[in-house]
């Protein structure tokens, strides 16, 4: 079984630690938290790495920046906060 890989990057540390914990309620065994890459985001330095399917509506809130999809090394956008 083949599974995704996403990264999400958040406009406040708190929005990280409670993003990773929502994703471990909801049993995603890959998340993680992480250094978010510079080249993807500049807010607040902390991302999360996970692998179940991205879900705007149960998943992100206001302190969720964007998630990227990562594929072969690189990164595309699937989501932006406005």
């Amino acid at each position: 079984m083949y599974f995704m890989k996403y990264i999400a990057t958040f406009y406040t540390h708190f929005g990280a630690f409670s993003f990773h914990r929502r994703l471990e309620k909801l049993g995603d065994e890959s998340v993680k938290l992480i250094a978010a890459p510079r080249k993807i985001s500049v807010s607040c330095g902390t991302a999360v790495s996970f692998s179940q399917e991205f879900n705007p509506e149960t998943m992100a809130d206001e302190d969720t920046e964007a998630i990227y999809l990562i594929e072969d090394n690189s990164f595309t956008l699937i989501y932006h906060n406005e």
